[in-house]
């Protein structure tokens, strides 16, 4: 590896599974990695203990790994810089923050949460936004020693906080946004970079690992924005250079216009979730890839390569990414209809066993017929569990004919057709959609009825629904038993009218 390798991370917090906002941010520091032909790190936030849960790990490597992401260090594959999670690595933080006080840069802070809380509220009341009043001012340092010492005879444990230089700007030339100036004393006062539990803080873990891991280039959310300054001081104060920064657009949804957020029940938010459903991998990178990055030209579907090979970062748009999940949708019905009928018949299998429609360990003659009945309905499908609404007919006694239906079957001809058809299938010995079609083109032939006519007052009666996919094929897949049984229903019906 040289100086100039570009080398990016992705770190997420294991608090929960992978949102599609967190998805991106991943992605495109996949893209960036791949198409400068540099290096991805995988590193793991786990600091903030109380908000770990069981498994978030797991659950974010595993959906990462479903996307098609893969990395060059991490955890799982190891690396020349690791720990690579920031629960392993305190024994590095610890000497740099003691460094950082004993350089003046930082240093122990005594209030409780009870008095901070207090500082706020009389803040709020007067009209001021929230922030911490240093402590120690107009102390002198054996002032400031005294009062530290009370506090420790009182049995209290301390944060560390960085003193924040409030008479100085902090600026860079964000990748997506250009020029970014932020004054330091509207931050909010000095910031906790230890925790009274040993744990660093995220602002503070942050700079020591990007730094010790040797990352280049930091894409992330642009709600990040806030925490660059805070990292820029620890840069300087500790004679680092910092990486170059990217602050992605914000996800908006698109009916609403409003922020993504995970409090948004109306869109679906979790790349399990789009799992589960039967979405195609493949199809989620197409399109999340689209969410605040614009390609060369009008085309929207690619292939892995050809991303990596486009990718730029000059192209990652300053306006919000709209979320449309009719475009999610279209994208992953165009991946359906590609996608190897094994594949789709697999996640189908799973979409109707969680449903109930069929037994959780079908036998070949089952899968065989779900293979079919994919086939019937690929092209209509935007994931594969619309199988289960699209095979009702299969599995639940269809509703009574509303007036469209009972119109068609008052025509003159239909009671011919229908017992001629009924007659035929009867004594068919393979039934099968050849032989099924082969039927209706006799009964054409011999009796002079042909397109709508014929083919309407069938579909009506076999499938008791006036619309769907291939007649033959929906015949074969009722079964003998229930095609027949609707044939007798429905020429009961007629002969009452």
């Amino acid at each position: 590896m040289t100086d100039d390798t570009i080398r990016v991370r992705y770190a997420p917090s294991p608090t929960g599974h992978l949102h599609i906002g967190n998805a991106r941010t991943a992605l495109f520091n996949y893209l960036f990695a791949r198409h400068n032909k540099g290096k991805l790190i995988l590193r793991i936030e786990d600091t903030d203990t109380k908000r770990n849960i069981a498994g978030g790990e797991k659950s974010q490597i595993d959906m990462l790994h479903w996307l098609g992401i893969d990395w060059d260090e991490g955890p799982d594959v190891g690396g020349d810089y690791g720990p690579y999670r920031q629960s392993e690595r305190k024994d590095i933080y610890l000497p740099i923050i003691q460094k950082l006080i004993d350089a003046g840069y930082a240093y122990e802070s005594y209030k409780t949460e009870d008095e901070l809380e207090k500082e706020r509220e009389a803040q709020k009341a007067r009209g001021e936004m929230p922030h911490y009043v240093y402590e120690y001012a107009d102390m002198s340092e054996t002032e400031k020693a005294q009062a530290i010492a009370a506090a420790k005879a009182k049995g209290l444990t301390p944060v560390i906080r960085f003193r924040v230089p409030t008479d100085k700007s902090y600026q860079w030339n964000d990748i997506v946004k250009g020029k970014i100036n932020i004054e330091g004393k509207t931050i909010g006062g000095d910031f906790v970079i230890q925790k009274r539990d040993g744990m660093p803080t995220y602002n503070f873990a942050v700079v020591v690992d990007d730094h010790m891991m040797k990352i280049t280039h930091v894409l992330r959310g642009d709600d990040h924005i806030a925490n660059t300054p805070k990292q820029l001081m620890i840069y300087e104060a500790l004679g680092w250079e910092p990486p170059k920064f990217g602050h992605m657009t914000l996800i908006i949804n698109s009916a609403t216009g409003k922020k993504l957020s995970k409090r948004d029940e109306s869109v679906l938010q979790f790349i399990e979730q789009y799992r589960e459903l039967g979405y195609l991998p493949d199809a989620m990178f197409n399109f999340i890839t689209l969410l605040g990055w614009s390609p060369v030209g009008e085309d929207e579907i690619f292939t892995r390569k050809q991303f990596i090979k486009q990718f730029d970062p000059k192209r990652l748009s300053k306006s919000p990414a709209a979320f449309d999940q009719k475009k999610l949708e279209w994208i992953n019905n165009q991946y359906v209809k590609k996608a190897n009928p094994s594949l789709l018949t697999d996640l189908s299998l799973d979409n109707l066993i969680e449903a109930g429609r069929i037994d959780k360990k079908p036998d070949v003659k089952m899968i065989e017929w779900v293979r079919q009945l994919v086939a019937l309905f690929a092209d209509q499908m935007s994931y594969t569990q619309q199988i289960v609404p699209l095979s009702d007919i299969f599995f639940i006694e269809p509703p009574e004919l509303d007036q469209d239906a009972i119109d068609e079957l008052k025509n003159d001809t239909a009671p011919t057709v229908l017992n001629e058809f009924k007659q035929r299938i009867a004594a068919l010995d393979i039934f099968s959609a050849n032989r099924i079609q082969n039927v209706i083109y006799d009964i054409q032939h011999e009796t002079g009825i042909r397109g709508r006519k014929l083919y309407m007052p069938i579909r009506i009666a076999t499938t008791r629904e006036m619309h769907g996919p291939q007649l033959a094929e929906s015949i074969e897949l009722l079964g003998i038993d229930k095609v027949m049984h609707h044939l007798n229903q429905t020429l009961e019906q007629m002969s009452k009218w």
